[in-house]
């Protein structure tokens, strides 16, 4: 019988590509809150805990993968108080939900816990200490900026302002000023579905390509196989640079990716979602 997984925020950027990934493997159930991209999800407000409880007593899941949080740094410092209440309230009912059915949790966490410089990585640290009283089981992801091709094409994350500038609905110039490891989606799909497979546990594992790059030169190596010109421009971003190598994800036998790998597998699912 397949493992039953509920999957939070199944209609972000996120979610909607990890919901259809895990879907080969298990028996899968989204939710989401306020945007249903697939028909078959779930409505749930995690900020809500009787209705976080009622929800994950009524599926029964053996884990649960929590993604849904407001990952943009700007909005989480505009409206702390909203912020504060999805990614660490909404965070703290999951656990509370995970306890009360014995279901195991994966977070999706970030790299920004590390630094905790600003609100959203304060969140998401705070948000990983939650996860962390969850007694059958958890395993904490930290991703750093994430690419890679989704169903939702349309939320405003990273990836899919390249999706724009590739359909020539918004300019190709991207900063040159921050330079950072990103994280591949497919590959954080690939790690969860290995997690829940072998019950792996206890572990927090950072979830990065080992190679140092920024905006511009990401957005030129995914946008020129499909020749758009990239141009740059100096934002002036000081977020600290936090760099990793894949010791933990080798030391648990888990995927590891290159650079190359990562934008080879961009360009070719990118190519079959767009049908070029």
């Amino acid at each position: 019988m397949k493992q039953k997984i509920l999957v939070t925020g199944a209609s972000g950027y996120v979610g909607a590509r990890i919901y259809s990934d895990l879907k080969s493997d298990f028996d899968v159930v989204g939710v989401y809150n306020r945007t249903k991209l697939f028909p078959e999800l779930e409505q749930l407000d995690i900020t809500d805990l009787s209705a976080t409880l009622a929800k994950v007593e009524q599926i029964k899941p053996d884990w649960i993968v929590h993604i849904a949080a407001d990952p943009n740094h700007t909005s989480c410092e505009a409206d702390p108080e909203k912020a504060i209440k999805l990614n660490e309230g909404g965070t703290n009912n999951i656990a509370e939900a995970a306890n009360k059915t014995g279901a195991k949790v994966v977070y999706i966490s970030s790299v920004a816990a590390m630094t905790g410089v600003d609100l959203y990585g304060k969140t998401k640290r705070h948000g990983e200490k939650f996860i962390e009283d969850v007694k059958a089981g958890w395993a904490i992801l930290r991703p750093s900026l994430i690419v890679g091709f989704s169903p939702n094409t349309t939320n405003d994350r990273p990836f899919n302002r390249f999706l724009k500038a590739l359909a020539g609905e918004a300019p190709a110039v991207y900063d040159n000023s921050w330079k950072f490891q990103p994280s591949y989606l497919g590959h954080i799909s690939e790690v969860i579905a290995q997690i829940i497979k072998r019950n792996i546990t206890g572990e927090i594992i950072p979830i990065t390509i080992p190679h140092l790059t920024t905006r511009y030169d990401l957005a030129k190596d995914i946008l020129i196989p499909f020749g758009v010109e990239v141009s740059s421009k100096d934002a002036g971003d000081t977020t600290p640079v936090v760099e990793f190598d894949q010791a933990e994800l080798k030391k648990l036998g888990l995927p590891v990716y290159t650079y190359d790998e990562m934008i080879s597998r961009i360009v070719i699912e990118t190519k079959k979602g767009l049908e070029i």
